[in-house]
């Protein structure tokens, strides 16, 4: 998974799963643009983490939830790595509440910050990448809730089912360009957000009903981006590849 020479966006980066990806992305050779929203607290750490593997690393702040701020991180990124060869697109937002209480407004902005986002972004780096002709590689970070059905998500499992048909169907007009697009299901994975979100007593007892027995790291789907932004998997495109332990195995 040599990645020397390349250069990457990756949206969402400044912690959890988008800084999985960027720090594996380093690891193995690329230079990046590491997007995160405007007063990230977390932007310019991972960063420096970048740089500290020895690799190129620029943080740009910029709302990807609309089609300007979208446009302006992909300006900035070509304009700071005169290309961008891989796109790691990372966006989401999610309220969790019951449906018949769900606020249209929540419903609307979680759709434009995990689905649209992602169209925004990967149709103007797309665009790059067909005028450069070098092809190209496009990665959705999608979730394991595109295909089960938790209750009191259903926004965020709408967004995410959708993201995976838009994934596989850019695939496959983008093929004739040698571009590849996939998408990652990640299970339940320890992110700063999933801590936000329930406490340390429940996530030990959950835990072992993973059948690996642990929650993933930002680094297990970071890896999973690594290769499939790699010549490694020049053969693979229109895929869904799901990183989780075996969580929707749990029940069967």
């Amino acid at each position: 998974m040599d990645l020397n020479g390349k250069k990457a966006l990756v949206t969402g980066g400044g912690r959890g799963i988008g800084k999985g990806c960027a720090l594996e992305l380093a690891g193995r050779g690329a230079d990046l643009v590491v997007n995160d929203r405007p007063g990230s607290p977390d932007l310019a750490g991972t960063v420096q983490e970048i740089q500290g593997l020895g690799r190129r690393a620029t943080g740009v702040e910029g709302n990807v939830f609309d089609r300007s701020g979208c446009h302006s991180v992909v300006a900035e990124a070509i304009d700071v790595l005169g290309s961008v060869d891989i796109l790691i697109s990372n966006p989401a937002y999610s309220v969790r509440a019951d449906f018949v209480d769900y606020d249209p407004a929540e419903w609307q902005n979680t759709l434009d910050a995990t689905l649209s986002s992602g169209f925004h972004m990967s149709q103007l780096v797309a665009r790059h990448m067909i005028d450069r002709g070098s092809g190209g590689k496009i990665v959705f970070i999608s979730s394991v809730h595109a295909e089960m059905s938790y209750q009191r998500n259903v926004a965020y499992n709408a967004a995410k089912a959708g993201l995976n048909h838009m994934a596989r169907t850019i695939a496959a007009e983008l093929a004739p360009h040698r571009i590849n697009v996939n998408a990652i299901e990640p299970g339940w994975i320890d992110t700063p957000g999933e801590r936000e979100t329930f406490d340390d007593s429940h996530i030990q007892e959950r835990a072992p009903t993973i059948p690996w027995k642990r929650l993933g790291l930002p680094a297990d789907i970071g890896k999973a981006a690594a290769f499939l932004a790699s010549d490694d998997a020049d053969y693979i495109t229109g895929s869904i590849l799901k990183v989780d332990g075996g969580w929707v195995l749990k029940d069967v």
